[in-house]
């Protein structure tokens, strides 16, 4: 069959699964199949595809509809103008972390420290927009920082980021300090999994919820930042959009000044930041 008719029949499958966007994801996986750009997938679709390529494509297709995310399926997820590998071990990036991104490069830092870095695309990130800064990276889980070392060496920063295995600052080689400290934790409470999307059940768990109320990161977090933070060096976390209030609170009474809470781009909150500097908010 010619790519055309299999692009029919992947866009009729995922409709019929009730995929919210069945035209964008088979694109999106048909071009990764035939191993095009996706902006280049109309000028191959009247060519006829082999029959591995639709053995393939047909298997995606159904991965998909049991509401695999695309991004498993293909092996990368676009974030801030940047591919990142990802896999099962970490979560996916998300347009909405790029709002921690356009804070923290408000102000100039020199080094970094990215806690549960996950695929590492923060702190990646950081480092390919800021060319002399350095940093380093922990997570849980060792897996996860197998995937962030990948996409090190795919940004061609991995010669200026250093990896921690561990919990949050226990990772963290005792007597460092930074200018920048940034984290997107775990931050869905227990009691609201089950009402989450079901592309959501193939990321990891640990790297979704507590367990608990949601708060257990940020207060770890917040206790352990100034004791890591060079004088004037800030803390930004990302935040669940009914949080702000809460997570600013314990930035104040972990002795963080000019704590503020930002909107992403649907004005939800999505951000607090803090600084190791003389309060102003008392």
């Amino acid at each position: 069959m010619t790519g055309t008719q299999a692009l029919i029949q992947a866009v009729a499958r995922l409709r019929e699964a009730g995929i919210d966007d069945p035209a964008r994801d088979a694109r999106r996986i048909m071009a990764h199949v035939l191993g095009v750009a996706p902006g280049r997938l109309t000028l191959v679709l009247p060519d006829l595809i082999t029959d591995t390529q639709s053995a393939e494509m047909a298997a995606l297709i159904e991965r998909r509809a049991q509401r695999e995310p695309v991004s498993h399926l293909i092996g990368v997820r676009a974030f801030f103008g940047r591919e990142f590998r990802v896999s099962a071990a970490v979560l996916d990036p998300r347009p909405e972390t790029e709002t921690l991104i356009q804070q923290a490069l408000i102000e100039s830092f020199s080094r970094v420290l990215d806690l549960g870095t996950g695929s590492g695309c923060i702190i990646l990130t950081l480092l390919a927009e800021h060319a002399d800064a350095t940093g380093s990276g922990t997570d849980l889980s060792a897996d996860a920082l197998s995937v962030a070392q990948e996409n090190a060496a795919r940004l061609s920063v991995k010669d200026r980021v250093t990896w921690g295995h561990g919990p949050w600052f226990d990772a963290v080689r005792s007597g460092q300090r930074f200018d920048l400290i940034v984290s997107n934790p775990p931050y869905i409470a227990a009691d609201e999994m089950a009402g989450l999307a079901p592309e959501l059940m193939f990321e990891p768990r640990i790297a979704l919820t507590d367990e608990a109320d949601g708060l257990t990161a940020y207060r770890a977090i917040a206790a352990g930042a100034l004791a890591h933070l060079t004088p004037q060096g800030r803390l930004i976390v990302e935040i669940g959009p009914t949080q702000g209030a809460a997570v600013a609170e314990l930035f104040r009474a972990a002795g963080l000044g000019n704590v503020a809470i930002h909107p992403d781009l649907d004005g939800r909150d999505r951000v607090v930041s803090g600084a190791n500097l003389p309060r102003t908010d008392l």
